[in-house]
């Protein structure tokens, strides 16, 4: 019998996410994702649970019809004894379609989202016993990046009895102005999964939760009913798409956020893989989901949420200055000269920004490269050829003109506990690395840890803030560089730009000698991440001590 290891290996995409892979060019990404897709929860992400309001959770009903739910509770409601146990005291209602669904040996998805945060982590289990609350086995957790995502604060209101859910076979003309009207909704999808049991092979039934986000109207109603759901460029994983091209029955989730109803459906979906871009030139595939059965419950919930829908910071371009071949650093100051918000080394800026012919505003989220003392916020962006945020900033954006943005956010920060640090970064993950680098030697007299700069890149040309980190190495006694170079120029000197020509490995990592007391920080291209953190964990790294940010679609 294969060890619960090996399984949950095996196991890590199944053939529908494969073929999705295969079909959008990433399918290379399975073999190194290993690192993002735990079979148990991370310290940080039992943390992340047991503090949420509510959990997102998607399952399929008595017919194996999928439907997306909410369960909220009061402080604490949710726990975690252990890294592979949750427990969540609260159930489905009386009226959700899901009531008589869960039972013990269901399997189910949840996604744990924090809205003014713009963090999520999503999770796959069983559930091993159920009742008045339920305890999740869980076979994999991972995270997911903030993009799409629009902030809320919530509230809690005194729960009264929710009037009856409204139940029908298509959608009314109340709930398409709903839909059309929201920026925000909650999407389940199921797959078949072979499992290894002794000699006899079984098959379970496994669902995945999770978010989708954009501009108000992005989801698409026609005439006969039909939502039109755009797929944005993601983690490339291709969870929900995946499972649709194995099962296309889909459920879906839009919440009142105002008034606390949910509108749940169930349906079926096609997956439109060559998109005609005039529908929403930022959409790689469309879902079209065929409505089957809706459940609307009014004021179902007990909690509200709140939107600003404007930005609150209004930021105005104060320099502009080119690190590199590809990536610019924007200098941004308050509008109207007052104080920026402060912000922790590591996090990012969500910025908003109105693109000539694009529907709404786009977001998009940048690691502040800065020094936090500063005063001022800077992000450091680089031109990506497809990228339409990233080229409009290099191209349009100059000195004078404002940028709209949300105050910094984010947990990629440095680690609070002692002992030796290795900040590890790839191209332009090197922008949190320098933010980083200046509160580090800004603290150098109180904090003596021995610290490790480790950067890659391609030449000398791609290599941004070369001669900034260089004045901060020499204020500093317990920063070392290493620099690698993949293909360095003619004309790049070994020694002076560049430490060793090469790429960044786990082995390399280890043998700096930092230790097994040393926090590893990574941050780069997906792929990179995952075969470093994962090679780190191989060789004996506890995974705690391995902390990673990734930027833009995975691969």
């Amino acid at each position: 019998m294969p060890s619960q290891e090996t399984t949950f290996q095996e196991t890590l995409f199944h053939e529908g996410e494969l073929a999705a892979q295969r079909r959008a060019g990433v399918e290379s990404l399975a073999s190194s994702a290993g690192s993002f897709i735990r079979g148990y929860m991370p310290e940080q992400h039992r943390a992340f649970f047991a503090q949420l309001p509510f959990v997102v959770m998607a399952a399929g009903d008595a017919q194996g019809r999928p439907w997306v739910t909410l369960l909220e509770g009061d402080e604490g409601f949710i726990e975690s004894p252990d890294a592979r146990t949750l427990a969540v005291a609260a159930a489905p209602g009386a009226q959700d379609p899901l009531a008589s669904a869960i039972a013990a040996g269901v399997d189910v998805g949840l996604l744990g989202i924090e809205l003014a945060t713009r963090r999520r982590n999503r999770l796959n289990g069983v559930v091993r016993a159920a009742g008045d609350g339920l305890s999740l086995e869980v076979r994999q957790s991972f995270g997911n990046c903030p993009q799409y995502i629009h902030e809320r604060e919530w509230r809690r209101v005194e729960a009264t009895a929710a009037p009856d859910a409204i139940v029908s076979e298509r959608l009314d003309s109340g709930q398409r102005a709903r839909i059309a009207a929201a920026d925000t909704f909650f999407i389940g999808s199921g797959f078949d999964l072979n499992h290894a049991s002794g000699s006899e092979p079984r098959t379970s039934r496994g669902y995945d939760a999770s978010h989708r986000g954009g501009e108000p109207g992005f989801v698409q109603v026609a005439g006969d009913g039909t939502l039109r759901i755009p797929d944005y460029a993601g983690n490339n994983f291709f969870n929900t798409i995946g499972n649709l091209i194995q099962d296309p029955r889909v459920g879906l989730l839009f919440v009142d956020f105002e008034t606390g109803g949910m509108l749940q459906i169930t349906g079926r979906a096609r997956i439109d893989w060559a998109p005609q871009e005039s529908q929403d030139p930022n959409a790689k595939r469309w879902i079209e989901v065929s409505v089957e059965q809706v459940v609307d419950r009014p004021a179902a919930l007990a909690l509200r949420w709140r939107r600003e829908d404007e930005a609150p910071l209004r930021l105005t371009v104060v320099d502009k200055v080119i690190e590199s071949d590809r990536i610019a650093s924007f200098y941004l100051a308050d509008a109207d000269a007052g104080a920026l918000p402060p912000f922790q080394a590591g996090q990012h800026l969500a910025v908003e920004l109105k693109i000539p012919h694009q529907p709404g505003r786009v977001g998009r989220s940048y690691s502040l490269s800065g020094p936090p003392s500063a005063g001022t916020y800077r992000i450091s962006v680089k031109r990506e050829d497809q990228g339409t945020a990233s080229r409009f900033l290099h191209d349009g954006i100059d000195i004078g003109d404002r940028i709209a943005a949300r105050p910094p956010s984010g947990e990629f920060v440095l680690p609070s506990r002692q002992g030796p640090l290795v900040l590890v970064s790839a191209g332009v993950g090197i922008t949190p690395m320098v933010a980083m680098l200046h509160a580090i030697v800004a603290e150098a007299e109180s904090e003596q840890r021995p610290v490790w700069f480790v950067h890659a890149t391609r030449h000398g040309g791609t290599h941004a803030f070369r001669a900034e980190v260089g004045a901060l190495m020499s204020q500093s006694r317990n920063v070392r560089r290493h620099i690698l170079y993949s293909a360095p120029r003619p004309n790049d000197t070994a020694g002076v730009d560049y430490d060793i020509e090469g790429r960044i490995t786990a082995d390399y990592l280890l043998e700096l000698g930092a230790g097994p007391e040393a926090s590893y920080l990574l941050c780069g291209p997906a792929r990179f991440l995952a075969e470093i953190s994962a090679g780190l964990e191989d060789r004996g790294v506890d995974a705690d001590r391995i902390d990673f940010e990734t930027f833009g679609p995975a691969g």
